[in-house]
């Protein structure tokens, strides 16, 4: 597992991308209303709408797997249950699990 994306949760997307790519200087990939993201490296940082389910200033860490099924097995076996089922989404599969204190984490592998 590696950690490939911190996706943090914005009220005003103009303005997160604004912060980011002026402010802070980091190469922006590419703005929409919906997600953003920014070349950082190994790991992206993205932009996403805020909601109430993930209010503005929310991070979530984005993990992904070359095999779901392995993971999914390795953490059971860890006592971690997926609270969210895989599901084919953006030319993958995306699932979610959470960590201490509630914390949500995405979960990736290619489809």
């Amino acid at each position: 597992m590696q950690l490939t994306y911190v996706m943090v949760f914005v009220d005003d997307m103009d303005a997160g991308v604004s912060f980011y790519r002026d402010t802070l200087g980091l190469p922006l990939r590419f703005a929409s209303p919906g997600w953003s993201e920014f070349d950082t490296g190994s790991t992206t940082l993205a932009l996403h709408p805020s909601s109430k389910e993930n209010p503005a200033g929310m991070i979530r860490l984005g993990f992904q797997t070359s095999d779901m099924a392995a993971c999914r097995t390795r953490l059971a076996e860890r006592g971690v249950t997926l609270t969210r089922e895989p599901v084919q989404e953006h030319g993958m599969l995306l699932a979610e699990f959470t960590g201490p204190a509630g914390m949500r984490y995405s979960l990736s592998a290619p489809h």
